[in-house]
């Protein structure tokens, strides 16, 4: 019994120092002026923005359509790769068909032959003629 509250004891002070530290982490990323903000965050482009609309209101659209642009390139550029997957995908199916159908005329032909039976369920007996 004395081990359980010696490990109950231990459990709650190991949590109350994590608990503190990750207090006094957060207390100072709030609080720390000379953070950076991340790279392409929306918030970084609604401070360049509104910087750069403040100067010039001609240039923050300019800025904006520029952004648009490229976006739009990498959706491009996105399309091109799902439709070059949807090709090879599609050329792999054709084979696959092409494959299945080559089974079912061989399976065709050695029934008609008489070298196989072939029963409702499909299942496959080999007749030994």
């Amino acid at each position: 019994m004395r081990r359980q509250i010696i490990a109950l004891a231990a459990a709650f002070v190991i949590t109350g120092i994590v608990a503190l530290t990750m207090v006094v982490v957060g207390a100072n990323a709030l609080t720390n002026s000379n953070g950076t903000t991340a790279a392409n965050s929306p918030a970084q482009a609604a401070a360049a923005s509104s910087t750069t609309a403040a100067n010039d209101p001609s240039a923050s659209y300019q800025a904006q359509i520029a952004q648009l642009q490229s976006q739009i390139s990498q959706y491009q550029a996105r399309e091109q790769q799902y439709q070059t997957a949807l090709q090879n995908d599609n050329t792999q199916l054709n084979q696959a068909a092409q494959e299945l159908q080559m089974i079912q005329q061989l399976l065709t032909y050695l029934h008609n032959r008489g070298l196989i039976q072939i029963d409702n369920t499909g299942q496959i007996t080999v007749t030994g003629n």
